[in-house]
């Protein structure tokens, strides 16, 4: 993703906690706001309102976001509410119910779905090379 995105992380923890999971994970983000930043969580408007900012602090407009998670309830109404579109990661596919996260009722449709990181990251892929 990282060949054709800007990363940024918008997390529910903290850093160190943030830190033990990427180093598993390997990826190389390109800027890391975490809970423990900001002092609140997600859905709260001021973690998006902080992700704005630092999008823009990298030159990347609003309008140029793309929010990628797997909460419908933490990530997608909110991202949706200010306007992003947003890439749903159901990693509980055919599974019921929500997992920890609350029941979003109807209260949100994201524009895209994948059942994981690494089917979105070949879709992306396929279409950079169309």
């Amino acid at each position: 993703l990282a060949n054709h995105y800007r990363l940024i992380i918008l997390s529910n923890i903290d850093r160190a906690s943030f830190a033990a999971s990427n180093e598993k994970l390997g990826v190389t983000f390109d800027a890391i706001i975490t809970a423990e930043d900001l002092g609140s969580y997600k859905p709260n408007p001021r973690n998006f309102a902080a992700l704005i900012e630092r999008a823009g602090e990298m030159e990347v407009p609003t309008g140029k976001l793309l929010h990628v998670a797997q909460s419908l309830f933490h990530d997608h109404v909110p991202a949706k509410e200010i306007g992003l579109p947003t890439v749903w990661i159901n990693r509980r596919h055919g599974k019921p119910g929500w997992g920890a996260t609350p029941d979003p009722g109807s209260a949100v449709t994201p524009d895209w779905e994948f059942t994981s990181m690494a089917a979105f990251a070949e879709a992306v892929q396929i279409d950079a090379e169309q």
